[in-house]
């Protein structure tokens, strides 16, 4: 049989590569609006840009004019800047505050301090953010120019809803790139979710909880209904009475988006229910290590055997208290290791020679390299994903917000230990660290992690993007959000069923008592008569 022409085998393939691509999902460039949210929240959000920008999204970003960390100008984007205003307690402030407040040691008048001084920094974000998006729907010719440019969809951070009250005025479908909503886990608004097993933001608690950790799981989250219902919900629902036709609220401009892209996932969390429009990226933002700069490699070599500890705060803390700080340098000078440490402050007066202290560092790329051996980390979401993605077992330190909830996940799979700092100090820094260090299991526990964390079928950076563009294509996915949200209370709990029911059965069993009476009187009557 003589061999086919290599035209003809040429033409077979173009054939069969225009059939695959046939069936394959594009989309052509989206025009999306982004509203995010400044610091940490913002690196999540530039790195889902970064991917959409490099599949051929047009992107405009909304951002404060003084904003700390989204840049005006940027190849990833157009921005629209707008006006401000300071909030009168600076985040750096609220953070010493509730660092010294958790130093005073754990009692009932320790948590009341650091519930109050969330409410109150919480309270001036948002109001910041409420009288923004107020300014922007004001001016008429803003709004009709977000109008004219036909934008696809909105991509926002729902850690503060205003993003969803400009989508809902521009009538465009939503996207969250999410993991807190104004007040609490995303979740609690979506989906059900049991008190008796799923913890709430704050709470210190796992899915597996005593009597008395029900009891103080109810309280937390009854703070946490406060804070979204009387607190924060107020100030969204005068924006909503004034800009969206028929009004609406917190919850509802929540269950109106049509995708969560939610920086978590059950590798990390506790199980529980979810929804069909939740897409989960925990670690969407985890990469490969890439070589780090020569002096800094030079360095990491020359621990030898006994290899290098991290430690970074994040990207809100420039440093520890100054004894704290000297506390934490003196156990890093007796250790063989060498240590990087992420510290922007007064160099510590016990620093030792085997303590690199750097402005920033490359924390992804060290968590990769072969030679580390334990990350010190104040918590954050990211740092944490990235620990488990690296298999770098964590000596956690929590400050504020999530990331005691976070480091717990760690703790509770015995990946991790965690370091209070009501706690802390120069003895029990060294002992944890050295367990951190020495103890197998820890090291074990989060390899098994980062290898269930890798083994998906779709890569979550390529699933988040899949999501977004399927918003574009199909103009939302209303299909996959539940009617459940619309029903009243007692519908949804099948209150007015049971109601019904035991009304129904009540009548049943009346009647048939009252049944009985009259025969029972009748036979009574009878045999009366007879003795007669």
């Amino acid at each position: 049989m003589e061999s086919m022409p290599v035209q003809r085998v040429c033409g077979i393939l173009v054939l069969l590569g225009l059939c695959l691509v046939s069936f394959t999902p594009c989309c052509d460039g989206g025009n999306i609006l982004v509203f995010p949210l400044d610091w940490s929240h913002w690196i999540n959000m530039k790195i889902l840009l970064v991917e959409l920008h490099t599949r051929g999204h047009n992107i405009t970003v909304i951002r404060p004019s003084n904003s700390w960390y989204i840049d005006e100008k940027s190849p990833l984007y157009t921005s629209i800047s707008f006006p401000m205003k300071e909030t009168e307690t600076p985040i750096d402030d609220y953070i010493k505050k509730n660092i010294m407040v958790q130093r005073e040691g754990a009692s009932l008048i320790t948590i009341l301090k650091l519930i109050q001084n969330l409410f109150a920094v919480l309270f001036e974000i948002h109001t910041m953010w409420v009288d923004m998006i107020g300014n922007i729907l004001d001016d008429k010719n803003v709004v009709q120019s977000l109008l004219d440019a036909k934008y696809d969809l909105v991509l926002t951070d729902p850690a503060t809803v205003a993003g969803l009250v400009l989508a809902k005025h521009l009538k465009l479908p939503s996207v969250l790139n999410v993991r807190w909503i104004p007040a609490g886990d995303g979740h609690y608004v979506i989906a059900p979710s049991p008190l008796s097993y799923v913890p709430s933001l704050g709470s210190g608690l796992t899915d597996k909880m005593t009597f008395i950790q029900r009891v103080k799981n109810f309280f937390y989250h009854g703070v946490i209904e406060y804070q979204q219902r009387f607190l924060l919900g107020p100030r969204y629902e005068s924006l909503c009475d004034k800009y969206i036709e028929g009004g609406c609220s917190v919850t509802s401009l929540l269950q109106d988006a049509d995708i969560w892209l939610f920086r978590s996932d059950f590798v990390f969390d506790f199980p529980r229910p979810t929804m069909p429009n939740v897409v989960y990226m925990g670690g969407f933002q985890c990469k490969k290590a890439q070589p780090l700069p020569a002096d800094l490699e030079d360095f990491v070599q020359s621990a030898g055997e006994h290899r290098v500890i991290i430690m970074s705060l994040g990207s809100m803390v420039d440093a520890l208290p100054e004894d704290l700080a000297d506390a934490f340098a003196r156990v890093f000078a007796k250790m063989p290791q060498k240590v990087i440490w992420k510290h922007k402050g007064k160099t510590p007066s016990t620093l030792g020679n085997n303590t690199l202290m750097v402005d920033w560092m490359p924390q992804k790329d060290l968590l990769g390299h072969p030679q580390t051996k334990a990350f010190v980390a104040h918590g954050g979401t990211n740092g944490v994903q990235e620990a488990i993605y690296h298999g770098v077992p964590v000596l956690g330190i929590p400050l504020f917000f999530d990331q005691y909830d976070n480091l717990l996940r760690l703790q509770e799979r015995g990946a991790g230990k965690i370091l209070e700092l009501a706690y802390a100090n120069e003895q029990s820094f060294e002992q944890m660290l050295k367990e951190v260090l020495y103890q197998d299991s820890y090291r074990q526990n989060i390899q098994r992690l980062s290898r269930l964390h890798r083994d998906l079928p779709l890569a979550p950076m390529d699933q988040a993007v899949f999501w977004v563009e399927y918003v574009i294509r199909h103009k939302g996915a209303p299909h996959l959000r539940t009617e459940a949200y619309k029903m009243p209370w007692y519908s949804y709990h099948s209150l007015d069923v049971l109601l019904v029911l035991m009304t129904a059965v009540t009548v049943l069993l009346l009647s048939a008592l009252a049944v009985l009476r009259f025969l029972c009187c009748r036979c009574r009557r009878k045999s009366k008569t007879k003795q007669h």
